[in-house]
């Protein structure tokens, strides 16, 4: 397996270059952290990895599981919509995440089997939010 640095760095790399954005780090920080200033902002955060094997001999196969954070800030604007501002930040990682021109697969450079969205995106914001909203994008990298 390639290292784990180089998979969790190559990720960072694709998915932080979503245009746009004003702030990306792989240091995790509560939205109350990121100053609106900093806003559009995405945070990695590795949460787990499970190993899973095919029999007793082979070397398992390793899936790392990601959070990517997208935090938006619409400031003292009473009229914009939080999520509104949000979407195309989704959109924008959704894109970046998809295979390459002629390729079955994301495989961050040849790093990897598959990298892909995993799941449910938690979107929360407006309301008691006021001007912030936030969406958790769940991703899944498969290691052979």
């Amino acid at each position: 397996m390639t290292s784990r640095e180089t998979i969790y760095a190559a990720l960072f790399s694709l998915v932080s270059a979503v245009p746009g954005l004003t702030s990306a780090s792989r240091r995790v920080r509560h939205w109350n952290e990121v100053p609106a200033a900093e806003q559009p902002a995405l945070i990695m955060e590795q949460v787990g990895e499970t190993a899973q094997y095919q029999s007793w001999t082979m070397p398992p196969r390793w899936v790392l599981h990601v959070d990517l954070a997208l935090y938006v800030n619409v400031g003292g604007d009473q009229q914009a919509s939080p999520q509104a501002l949000l979407n195309p930040f989704i959109d924008a990682v959704a894109a970046a995440l998809a295979p390459p021109p002629g390729q079955e697969m994301q495989t961050l450079g040849g790093l990897v089997n598959a990298c892909r969205l995993a799941g449910k995106i938690e979107i929360v914001g407006g309301g008691d939010w006021g001007p912030q909203a936030v969406a958790l994008i769940p991703v899944e990298i498969l290691v052979f």
